[in-house]
């Protein structure tokens, strides 16, 4: 079982194999009072005052106490995160780093720009980690890529890849979790598709193209296509080569 387990996890590409090694250390670290959630929560005014950046990125790696829910965006990190690194990213690591770079932005943006709107000020300070709201993301780019995969929830019902966030969305809110943090999973994903997938074929332009600077950082392999060995090509016919 342990050696299954390790293979498993050898296995994993290096974003998503990262990601979820950080998120689970961090997440235990916390329990385990090693590390203190105070220290990572996502404070502007701690940011900007006293320069503690390092909260632009620990608040998306603590899932909050270890519970059912935990447990779920576990594992949909590990299954969406990979299945969109190793298929749609396959041999583009850094794109794959740059889409959930984006997602980070755009839900940091959203969370300070809420805090500053009234009436919804108050709702927005309550998400100080966004761990939550960026596995939902990956979620929701990977069901908008894969919309016709059959699904089954819990096996209750069945479903098209299309409906995901939303079937999902459904259980958090019966959970009693805070559906707030998912539909800003959902806003962060569907701008990313949209400007990744439907608006380059709208005008032939690509806005979210990965900086060379991203690039540089990650040896991409090549994606070579398998050709069975030992296959030869006959030469056309010798009236084919002769006809004007």
């Amino acid at each position: 079982m342990a050696q299954a387990v390790e293979e498993w996890y050898k296995q994993m590409p290096i974003i998503t194999r990262s990601y979820l090694t950080a998120a689970i250390v961090t997440t235990i670290g916390c329990s385990l009072d090693i590390i203190s959630p105070y220290n990572l929560y996502l404070n502007p005014r701690l940011v900007v005052k006293q320069y503690q950046f390092w909260r632009l990125v620990t608040n998306f790696l603590y899932f909050r106490k270890m519970d059912l829910d935990f447990m779920f965006h576990m594992f949909f990190l590990a299954r969406y995160c990979k299945l969109l690194e190793e298929n749609s990213f396959r041999g583009r690591t850094a794109d794959f780093f740059y889409m959930l770079l984006f997602g980070a932005t755009v839900l940091t943006g959203i969370v300070l720009v809420g805090g500053m709107i009234p009436y919804l000020s108050e709702s927005f300070a309550k998400i100080i980690f966004l761990s939550n709201s960026l596995t939902f993301m990956m979620v929701y780019v990977w069901s908008k890529q894969n919309p016709f995969i059959h699904m089954s929830f819990l096996g209750l019902f069945t479903f098209t890849a299309a409906y995901l966030p939303w079937v999902l969305l459904g259980f958090s809110v019966l959970v009693g979790a805070s559906a707030w943090v998912d539909m800003l999973g959902m806003i962060a994903g569907h701008a990313y598709y949209f400007l990744e997938d439907v608006y380059p074929q709208m005008t032939g332009r690509r806005p979210l193209k990965t900086p060379s600077f991203i690039k540089a950082l990650f040896a991409d392999e090549a994606v070579v296509v398998a050709r069975p060995a030992n296959v030869r090509f006959a030469p056309p016919p010798a009236e084919d080569i002769h006809q004007d």
